[in-house]
């Protein structure tokens, strides 16, 4: 049973921009309030991912380390909310934002995507409890996902009235099976590596009537893979037709 009971065209209605409408971290820096800002402006949708810090507050970050994006020779979840706030992304003048201010800045004017990004349930074990309280304050459309089976188990034993959705890649029969088990818990969508596109799974998935969301297009023979075989794109590098 779907952990979401609402319509979801809004999901797939434009295409997504990954870590929002950055330019290669040159003068604007993924999953930043400018990258949200400029994907507001174009019309896109945007795609973000939570990390928590040592503090176990959510903030808008991909990697696990600090090292690419902020020069800084750390993993992420060693710094609390201070340290964190005194750092400056890809050169830039840029915070990471955390989860709070990047969604007061979205503020509703498109969806957003998001990704989390835990470390093991014996560490994480309340981390979308961390993430909840902020979610429920937010009136926009938003959706959830993760690769980690556990953190959508989190989401799904939460029910937080949003869509919840699974991230994967794989290109093998125990892959596929996996994936689907997964789904069957309740997921409503999935996000499946463009590289490994089309396949039994993600048939599946839209045989059943659920969104399949491509990652990460950035080329136009993936741009036209994506339209043939899914309901919609994340992208990064290009500007996909809306």
């Amino acid at each position: 049973m779907a952990a979401f009971d609402g319509a979801l065209g809004w999901l797939t209605a434009n295409p997504i921009a990954h870590r929002g409408l950055h330019d290669g971290n040159k003068t604007v820096a993924e999953n930043s309030i400018p990258a949200a800002e400029a994907a507001i402006a174009a019309g896109y949708a945007i795609e973000c991912d939570v990390q928590l810090s040592a503090d176990g507050t959510p903030f808008i970050f991909h990697d696990h380390t600090l090292e690419r994006l902020t020069g800084r020779e750390a993993d992420f979840r060693a710094l609390g909310d201070e340290a964190i706030a005194g750092l400056r992304l890809a050169g830039t003048k840029a915070v990471i934002p955390t989860v709070a201010d990047f969604l007061a800045t979205v503020a509703g004017r498109v969806p957003v995507v998001m990704e989390l990004k835990g470390i093991a349930p014996d560490v994480d074990a309340d981390y979308f409890a961390r993430l909840q309280p902020v979610l429920e304050s937010y009136r926009g459309e938003l959706a959830l996902m993760s690769f980690d089976p556990w953190l959508i188990d989190q989401m799904l034993a939460a029910r937080p009235g949003r869509p919840i959705g699974l991230t994967a890649t794989g290109h093998t029969p125990d892959a596929f099976a996996a994936h689907r088990q997964v789904f069957e818990r309740g997921c409503d969508f999935s996000s499946y590596d463009i590289h490994h596109v089309p396949n039994p799974f993600t048939e599946w998935v839209r045989g059943k009537g659920a969104p399949l969301i491509s990652w990460t297009v950035r080329t136009e023979a993936q741009i036209r893979i994506s339209r043939d075989h899914c309901d919609q794109m994340t992208f990064e590098g290009i500007a996909p037709q809306q």
